[in-house]
């Protein structure tokens, strides 16, 4: 099993540069989509850049940029969490040694 965690800096970083992809696959500038969504242009650079926005403002550029289901999918219930994907069960694990340390074969003169 594969697992891969992100930091939340990651993500939106992430976010941010798919929203911003989006909006030049609609050949939308900054302004167009300020002026469309009703988000202000600072919040929409600050996104782009930082990728830092209220959620509200997020959701209404989604729907601008035609992805707001996606945010429909988040967190449903019916989605069973095992105890082996929560990161507490991932951190609970106790570290395994991957090598050995060599001391017993001097300790035996080996």
């Amino acid at each position: 099993m594969t697992i891969y965690l992100k930091t939340v800096r990651e993500v939106q970083t992430g976010i941010a540069e798919r929203f911003r992809d989006r909006r030049l696959a609609m050949n939308l500038t900054q302004i167009e989509l300020a002026a469309r969504s009703g988000v202000t242009l600072s919040s929409l650079k600050r996104f782009e850049r930082e990728g830092l926005i209220a959620l509200d403002s997020l959701l209404d550029l989604a729907l601008v940029l035609n992805c707001l289901d996606d945010f429909d999918k988040l967190a449903v219930e019916n989605q069973p969490i095992s105890a082996a994907q929560s990161l507490d069960a991932l951190l609970a694990k106790p570290n395994l040694r991957s090598r050995a340390t060599g001391r017993m074969g001097r300790a035996h003169g080996i």
